[in-house]
């Protein structure tokens, strides 16, 4: 789905009151990205999902695979889906001590830079997850 489409029905979670992370649970860059998220905030602000788990589908039937494995994505609790650079600022918004960090992405020019990093990193992250890659 595409950014800022019709909400994603909310499925069938633990908490529909929480957003969902959805991210590559096979890559060690986004497990650590996962880790470092949950280290910063309270036991039940985020629900965690791999986008290779059996219910993906199932529960979000408008999050495909095939994106997920390109950026993560945010399902709030409305059912908005934010991907890549569009879910940084509102997961950054619910950390602790990093509201702030949240509204750099406000400035001018803020988006355009942040989705060419994320794009860029995003496709290579593969390479930093690998030792002794190029």
């Amino acid at each position: 789905m595409t950014p800022g489409g019709p909400p994603v029905p909310r499925g069938e979670g633990k908490n529909p009151d929480r957003p969902v992370l959805i991210f590559d649970g096979e890559c060690s860059v986004c497990r650590n990205a996962v880790e470092w998220i949950r280290r910063r905030c309270g036991p039940e602000t985020f629900e965690y999902l791999s986008c290779h788990a059996e219910g993906l589908p199932r529960r979000f039937p408008h999050v495909g695979k095939d994106e997920c494995l390109e950026a993560m994505h945010l399902v709030l609790p409305d059912g908005t889906v934010l991907a890549g650079e569009q879910a940084v600022p509102e997961i950054l918004w619910r950390l602790r001590g990093w509201r702030r960090a949240s509204a750099l992405f406000r400035l001018p020019g803020a988006g355009t830079l942040s989705r060419a990093f994320y794009r860029w990193f995003a496709a290579r992250r593969h390479r930093f997850s690998t030792p002794g890659a190029p």
